[in-house]
């Protein structure tokens, strides 16, 4: 199934099989992507990083389709959220060509390789001060506010270790003062880079502190698809209806390094037997199997398909031109005028 068919149905009308399965492709989509993009940087095809998501597909799905582009929804996404980015309507096409350094990427080229989003479509470029991007987000929904503008939400995205930052207090503080249509999903993935979580806070539960800031709270297995579309899906709606904002925390393992620099040596074998160890897109698989939802056949078809959509998408942005910097202005400001050079009074 080609991606642009990858299609799930509004909320009110479709049904959880049909949710599941197209939250499986996106994350059968993500996952095969990533392995190409972590070949083509070992073959050095790739400047920059490459950060992967495996093992959180499925809690980084769940947000994403909660969300509603047509209500104006907001989605704050970061590295591992390849999932999410593509089910909030991300083409493959720009995600490779942004990798790949491509000028017809939505950066042209200008911005890293990772923090690429489309603000006018409610996807917003990621910054690497990890808690100051729930503040971007939350600025989002109060200049909405400000403009009488209601019914958006606002889904913003964190790994555990950004929670142990002082912008991730100021931000979660804030938002819960204003009490703002905002859903936190933090990824507690038990390693922030390759510190474990033991050593990152004391609580027993990232959710203990939901209380502490004024948010309504839930820990969930992040593993589980079912759960996380679930818990997003009430979580989303909470904030809508102006419950205030949402703390969701998604226990699960990185199944990969910080990055494809990283060999993860510091991932024992015995932390992936352990609770919420589990590969989400193999669990999601099972499942499909063994609920009848799908079948070999047609998880194989998809399977072949959605390489091709990768190859086809990669091979496209590889022969594409870098960015001549004779033709480009380089500005960091999306209004021309406002540029160094070009200010008026």
């Amino acid at each position: 199934m080609a991606e642009a068919e990858i299609k799930v149905a509004k909320k009110e009308s479709s049904d959880p099989a049909s949710q599941y399965r197209a939250a499986f492709r996106y994350m059968l989509l993500a996952r095969t992507f990533e392995e190409r993009t972590a070949s083509l940087y070992r073959a050095g095809k790739i400047v920059g990083g490459v950060f992967m998501g495996k093992g959180q597909e499925a809690f980084s799905v769940g947000l994403a389709l909660a969300l509603d582009k047509e209500r104006e929804d907001i989605y704050g996404p970061l590295i591992r959220d390849q999932a999410g980015r593509l089910a909030f309507g991300e083409q493959l096409i720009d995600a490779a060509r942004t990798y790949l350094g491509s000028v017809k990427g939505p950066m042209r080229a200008r911005d890293g390789n990772v923090h690429r989003g489309n603000i006018h479509d409610g996807m917003i470029p990621m910054i690497s001060h990890l808690g100051s991007h729930i503040s971007v987000v939350s600025g989002r929904l109060i200049g909405k506010r400000f403009n009488n503008k209601s019914n958006f939400v606002g889904g913003v995205c964190i790994g555990d270790g950004g929670t142990s930052t002082g912008a991730f207090h100021e931000a979660l503080n804030q938002a819960a003062v204003e009490k703002l249509p905002l859903v936190v999903a933090v990824a507690d993935n038990q390693f922030a880079y390759s510190t474990s979580t033991e050593r990152q806070f004391a609580c027993k539960d990232l959710v203990d502190r939901a209380i502490g800031y004024g948010f309504e709270g839930y820990s969930i297995d992040g593993t589980n698809l079912d759960v996380c579309l679930e818990t997003f899906d009430k979580a989303v709606n909470r904030a809508r209806e102006g419950h205030g904002p949402q703390l969701v925390i998604g226990h699960l393992l990185r199944l990969c390094g910080h990055g494809e620099h990283d060999d993860a040596s510091y991932i024992s074998d015995e932390r992936k037997k352990q609770a919420f160890g589990g590969d989400c897109l193999q669990i999601a698989q099972q499942h499909l199997l063994d609920s009848g939802i799908s079948n070999k056949i047609e998880i194989s078809q998809w399977t072949s398909d959605i390489v091709k959509q990768v190859e086809d998408a990669t091979s496209a942005a590889q022969r594409e031109p870098g960015p001549d910097p004779f033709q480009e202005t380089w500005q960091a400001l999306s209004t021309s005028h406002l540029s160094e050079g070009n200010a008026t009074t």
